[in-house]
Order: C-alpha cells, then sequence, then structure tokens
C-alpha cells in the first residue's frame, strides 16, 4: 500500500483535512493522544441505522465480542419511558473516544464535559449547525441507554463487562425553543467498564481520528489496524480473505465486490495517516504484517493533558 496522500489543485475541505493531517504525521509526533477499548477497536457498532425494531447488536472478531442492546430512557412531558434505538454511524464512535481519551487522561472514570451541545460538539469536531447538532443529540441518547456487554479472552481465561459506558445524559429538549440543551458538567464511567479500560486502552494518533471522523468505516479500519499490526508476529504475516474482512466490516453491502471497492478507498485513506502500516492487498485478501502502532512505546503523559 502507498501513503501517498491524494493531491490535486482543487480538493475538498475533507481531502484538504486528511492531506494536512498526513503531511503533518509524516514530519512529526502527536501533540496529543487519544484513546479507545481494544474490543471496540475490533468490532464496531453499526454503521447506518439498523431501525429501531433492531434491539440487540453483536459482532465477533477474534478473540473478542461486543454486544449491544437498545435500552429506554423517561420522558418527563408524558410520564413514560420511551424505547431508544441502537447507536450508529461516526457520531458515538467519537464520542466513546473521546470518554475513553479523557478518563485516561485524568486517571478517573469521572470525565468533565461541555456544558452545552454546542461545545461539546466543537470539542468532537462535528459540525455545530442545527442537523448535526439534532443527531449528535439523538445518538448521545442512544449511547446512554445502551447496555453493553464486552467479552474477551485475557491470560487464558474469558473475561466479560457488562455496562452502560456513560451515566444517563439530560436526553431531552427544553421546552423554550431558544434555550441550549444542557446536561451535566460531568459524566461517570461505570466502574466495569474503567477498570477493562485501564487495562485494554488502545493509543490513537489524535490527527489521524480527526482526520478520518467524517467516516465510520474509515474510523473503525484505523482503530482496528491500531490494535491489530503490532501484534502479528514479526517475520509471519496473516493472511484474511476478502470474506473475512466482509463479515468483520461489510455491513450494508449485498455483494462483497462492492463492499472491497469502498474497502480498498478507505484503506487507502487510512494508510495515509497511519504510515507505519505494513498491508498489502490483491483479489484475495489482506496481508497484515508486523508493524509498529501508532503510538510507539508507552504514551508520554505530557500528550495525553
Amino acid at each position: 500500500m502507498t501513503g501517498t496522500p491524494p493531491t490535486g489543485l482543487h480538493l475538498s475541505p475533507t481531502q484538504k483535512k486528511r492531506l494536512e493531517a498526513a503531511t503533518a504525521i509524516l514530519g512529526s509526533r502527536p501533540e496529543r493522544i487519544d484513546f479507545l477499548h481494544t474490543v471496540q477497536c475490533q468490532c464496531g457498532i453499526p454503521y447506518g441505522n439498523p431501525g429501531d425494531e433492531v434491539r440487540e447488536w453483536e459482532r465477533k472478531q477474534g478473540l473478542a465480542t461486543l454486544r449491544m442492546e437498545a435500552g429506554s430512557a423517561y420522558d418527563p412531558t408524558t410520564g413514560a419511558f420511551v424505547k431508544l434505538g441502537l447507536p450508529y454511524g461516526e457520531k458515538p464512535r467519537l464520542v466513546l473516544i473521546h470518554l475513553a481519551t479523557e478518563a485516561m487522561r485524568t486517571g478517573s472514570p469521572v470525565v468533565d464535559v461541555e456544558d452545552s451541545m454546542t461545545a461539546f460538539a466543537r470539542a468532537l469536531g462535528i459540525a455545530v449547525n442545527g442537523p448535526h447538532l439534532r443527531h449528535l443529540k439523538d445518538q448521545l441518547s442512544r449511547l446512554a441507554s445502551a447496555t453493553v456487554r464486552m467479552g474477551m479472552i485475557e491470560g487464558g481465561r474469558a473475561v466479560q463487562v457488562n455496562t452502560q459506558i456513560v451515566s444517563a445524559f439530560d436526553l431531552w429538549y427544553p421546552t423554550e425553543p431558544g434555550q441550549r440543551v444542557l446536561w451535566p458538567s460531568t459524566v461517570r464511567l461505570s466502574a466495569e467498564y474503567f477498570a477493562s479500560l485501564e487495562r485494554h486502552a488502545v493509543p490513537l494518533d489524535r490527527r489521524a481520528v480527526g482526520a478520518l471522523a467524517g467516516s465510520a468505516l474509515a474510523l473503525d479500519v484505523y482503530t482496528w489496524l491500531a490494535q491489530r499490526l503490532h501484534r502479528v508476529p514479526a517475520g509471519r504475516p496473516q493472511f484474511i480473505p476478502w470474506a473475512g474482512v466482509y463479515d468483520q466490516f461489510g455491513q450494508g453491502y449485498a455483494r462483497v465486490r462492492d463492499f472491497r471497492k469502498r474497502f480498498l478507498e478507505t484503506l487507502h485513506q487510512v494508510h495515509a495517516v497511519y504510515p507505519q502500516a505494513r498491508l498489502s492487498a490483491d483479489d484475495k485478501g489482506l496481508t497484515l504484517e508486523h508493524s509498529p502502532p501508532p503510538i510507539a512505546g508507552k504514551p508520554d503523559r505530557l500528550l495525553l493533558g
């Protein structure tokens, strides 16, 4: 794979952002580090809305399994619990990275968050116009109410974490249209999730996360490679057939060949911001080779601040 970013005189804002990130990553160390739980690096949530009738989502990759169950939230206007759908797309992925990063930075399960929807969206690099904020609000509601079960093999034994990752936000819009949407200034991660995160957090280059933030697939591919490539034994490349890649990332595609075209385009974008990644693709599948992780060695505490 080549890590050369796309060039040209007429770049879209997204292409320009990725080009700038790729250039910066080639030339310097990151100023900040992001994190995500290793199970969430391997097993993603839905890319598109699976529909409110779908109440459970399960993905397995290697020795990791993620199961998410849609929840309910109390609506003060009706006095009843309302079923919410499963979270999907890039926004809840960015929220999970943000919460994990702040918890690792401070060493505490209590995470300070901005006190308004607009400020929080800006912290995630999300546009702050009305439609984007409404969608972020919806995804936060879905994520806050969902039950997450993560299973993994650790030290030869099965380990399972059952949790609601975040405590409840103020899920409902205020009655006055001009009033800011507020929530508590802190969010507490569950004790089980925080303890597991301390043992299984995967460091990510914040510049890469920002460059790929508009694509759920690109975020999934980047985080998967970040936790996977450095574990490939040196001198022993590992081959994954396209059927296996499709099983992991191909949701929403009826045909493997259509998925493969999109995946290769995404892989090129990811490789531009993860140039250390050593892998190749042919008609049969992907070959992964031992590579340095995006953040080599133990993260410098200064980079977490």
